[in-house]
């Protein structure tokens, strides 16, 4: 039946953009947000809330514009780059993070992306501050595409890889070492008493939380077509943990069900009213209230055996 559930949605999602051509871009955002709500959830099983993930959002989409500047017009190549900077930047930053638990971890991971958000603010010659930095179409394998073709490839791309990450992480989540990331919220102690290096655990998690948000930022730079520091702000971060949370952070797909839901509902809400914020507001207060384990808790829920 889950299978059945997770295909039905993956065929929707596939068929939308056809039916409604304008859902393509807001699809493609929510797709890339998943990716970097994932890369917080990751971090949520083991206890550590991240409020500045929004830097490795923003540093893989200016990677891609760097990348473009630099002559690199290849999207697959640009892809890669751009999420393996964001995870090397993860794995730099989170060896000094991840030896800090709560409040601590939670505004230091702040502190550091709002430096990293001053700068690409204040650096005009190289990232264009406020203004921010244009990113062309890439090539695909050598070819030029107009740009309504690369956004209808962007979006399929992103969805298929968005089955291929999420069953790669499903696999590491349900591995000794993701399930150690639980063991780390319950009992940390106990986990060192059993040999288990917390600290190597908690960075292969770091980073691969940030090369997540990478790739969720390498999409939205390509989607939208120019990066601006307002990517690595920490409301951007702010964003992504409620995203996080909506969905849910008891499996992989409630980040992306989270990030669909609530940017059709931040689409709908604007087109019905300037009080956009009012309606939103009120909604994710139903869900957090009445789903405290999320959309995919919801989904997760079996009928009660009849008597």
């Amino acid at each position: 039946m889950r299978f059945q559930t997770a295909a039905a949605s993956l065929l929707g999602l596939a068929v939308l953009p056809i039916l409604m051509p304008w859902l393509e871009f807001v699809l493609t955002l929510a797709i890339a947000k998943g990716f970097a709500a994932l890369g917080v959830a990751v971090l949520l099983r083991a206890g550590l809330i991240s409020i500045g993930h929004a830097m490795f959002f923003a540093a893989s989409a200016y990677g891609v514009a760097f990348l473009s500047r630099a002559g690199v017009a290849d999207f697959a190549l640009a892809m890669l780059a751009s999420v393996l900077l964001a995870a090397s930047l993860g794995v730099i930053v989170g060896t000094f993070l991840v030896r800090y638990r709560a409040i601590f971890f939670a505004m230091l991971n702040l502190a550091v992306s709002m430096v990293f958000y001053a700068l690409c603010s204040k650096l005009y010659g190289l990232t264009g501050g406020t203004d921010g930095m244009a990113v062309p179409i890439p090539t695909v394998f050598g070819v030029s595409l107009p740009d309504p073709a690369f956004k209808s490839l962007l979006y399929y791309f992103s969805l298929i890889l968005m089955v291929v990450v999420g069953f790669a992480l499903h696999h590491y989540l349900n591995s000794p070492l993701g399930q150690a990331l639980s063991a780390v919220h319950s009992n940390e102690i106990r986990l060192e008493y059993l040999g288990v290096p917390v600290w190597a655990v908690l960075l292969i998690a770091y980073a691969a939380s940030a090369g997540l948000a990478g790739m969720g930022g390498a999409i939205a730079g390509f989607a939208v077509g120019r990066v601006v520091p307002d990517f690595a702000f920490w409301t951007a971060s702010g964003h992504l943990i409620l995203i996080a949370v909506l969905g849910g952070i008891g499996g992989v797909p409630g980040a992306f069900i989270g990030a669909v839901f609530l940017e059709l509902l931040h689409s709908a809400a604007v087109s019905v009213t300037d009080a956009w914020n009012l309606i939103v507001g009120a909604a994710l207060i139903l869900v957090i209230v009445f789903l405290p384990s999320g959309f995919y808790g919801l989904m997760k829920q079996e009928k009660a055996p009849s008597l």
